[in-house]
């Protein structure tokens, strides 16, 4: 019985296996078990049709040809029951090129399809709405107090205490009352941005005036920390005998901060 004419719709393809690829879903076959008589036979059929000048591209042709006749000729010759078991199927090489062309194939779908939609789905001008200007990533608290434990600060603490205690001032001396003094967290915070402003780097003792009270440097001690927490200072400390060494943090904006929650006194 005579095998039915094949004529194939599409005469444009990317390639041989691009080609085969298209005659084995016409065919409805399984690609690991190819008629491989068959589809040779349709595939040189295509080939004649071919007017293309471009000899490399007809070279690419030719050379699946001679590959697919190749194996069409390895499995018409007769094999030794021995070997039967220990060779490789002829169309192994060919299936394994199939599927890995195959998958690419649809690789390069998925990225036309992305490529087609992504003005959705990104901004073209590159600008960023201003919410995400805005944003502020949150201070990390752990990075920030890393080294600085409860001993540390409350040898810093006993050490200023200590010089207030042994600090001589003589415009106090003739008074024989103590008066409260009137110190607020904003206003040290205001004072130790102003500092900070012209000295990036100083230590926490030099900042205090010599004069300062027990309230003040209390006060003073708990902006340091304020500021901290808002992530505008760093504060390191060498040894546990040593004052505390404060930095402004990189691109601290030192002009901008919010007191609103803080009550002056």
């Amino acid at each position: 019985m005579p095998a039915p004419t094949y004529k194939l719709e599409k005469l444009d393809f990317d390639g041989p296996l691009d080609l085969l690829l298209a005659l084995l879903e016409k065919n409805k076959v399984d690609i690991y078990d190819i008629p491989i008589a068959e589809i040779t036979a349709q595939y040189f059929d295509y080939v004649q049709q071919m007017e293309e000048e471009d000899l490399d591209i007809v070279s690419d042709f030719l050379v699946m040809a001679a590959t697919l006749l190749d194996i069409k000729a390895r499995m018409l010759l007769p094999r030794e029951e021995k070997e039967e078991e220990e060779e490789e199927d002829p169309r192994e090489q060919l299936v394994q090129r199939l599927l890995e062309y195959k998958r690419y194939k649809y690789i390069a779908h998925e990225l036309d399809f992305y490529e087609d939609y992504a003005d959705r789905f990104m901004y073209k001008d590159g600008e960023l709405p201003k919410e995400l200007k805005s944003y502020e990533p949150p201070v990390d608290l752990d990075r920030l107090l890393k080294g600085v434990t409860a001993d540390v600060l409350r040898d810093v603490y006993s050490k200023v205490l200590a010089r207030m205690r042994d600090a001589k001032n003589t415009a106090h001396e003739n008074f024989g009352t103590i008066k409260r003094e009137r110190v607020s967290l904003a206003r040290c915070i205001r004072t130790m941005v102003s500092y900070a402003s012209t000295h990036r780097r100083f230590s926490f003792r030099e900042m205090l005036d010599s004069g300062a009270g027990k309230t003040e440097v209390v006060v003073s001690f708990l902006a340091v920390l304020e500021l901290m927490r808002m992530g505008k200072v760093t504060v390191e400390q060498e040894s546990f005998d040593q004052d505390l060494d404060v930095e402004v943090s990189e691109n601290a904006d030192l002009e901008n901060i919010d007191l609103s929650d803080l009550v002056d006194e």
